[in-house]
């Protein structure tokens, strides 16, 4: 890993015990509302272990906020231009996913997400993860499969998906090679 991966994996710790205790919610509280064992979580808010992109799709879905607002809190820094090298970047430990934010903060009402999904993933995320945000999906380079609730979109390069209702949904790349999308999220007051 490198050392903004470092940095703000520890700020994403910092953040889930932050908003964990903003709530006066114990460990056991928040396992039970996210479905993840109580030591999973305490390993993670003292950085013993890193979440993958589902843990955190959960946690999120328990806080009432999206994955991507919860790793925004955490990561975000001022200033209107956001470097490349300076944007911050996460990877699940899991599946080797890699996030980059590429926005930088600003009052504008949208955040850009760069996703690079390694060939052979399948990512699962709960509705709860994006329940309050309206998304956009647009296929930069490869294919993706997008399964929302009981349908299929099955996206090529240049194609751009509008997310219907919350649903869970999964991101498949079944091919040989990485797939590299935008996620453009629509920022609502308060989220």
């Amino acid at each position: 890993m490198n050392t903004i991966e470092d940095t703000l994996n520890a700020r994403i710790s910092a953040r889930i015990r932050i908003e964990r205790e903003s709530r006066g919610w114990s460990l056991s509280e928040l396992a039970d509302k996210a479905g993840v064992s109580r030591g999973m979580i305490h390993k993670i808010e003292r950085g013993d272990s890193s979440p993958t992109a589902a843990l955190l799709g959960r946690l999120s879905g328990a806080f009432g906020i999206s994955m991507s607002t919860l790793i925004a809190r955490a990561e975000m820094q001022e200033g209107k231009l956001l470097r490349f090298e300076n944007q911050p970047v996460w990877r699940d430990p899991l599946s080797h996913y890699l996030r980059r934010h590429v926005s930088p903060r600003s009052d504008l009402p949208i955040d850009l997400v760069q996703i690079e999904l390694p060939a052979g993933s399948d990512i699962p995320m709960p509705a709860s993860s994006y329940a309050l945000a309206r998304q956009l999906i647009w296929l930069q380079q490869g294919t993706l499969l997008f399964i929302e609730g009981d349908t299929q979109h099955a996206m090529r390069p240049g194609d751009c998906l509008e997310l219907g209702p919350p649903s869970d949904c999964r991101f498949v790349n079944d091919s040989d090679s990485p797939c590299i999308y935008l996620i453009v999220r629509l920022n609502h007051s308060g989220s």
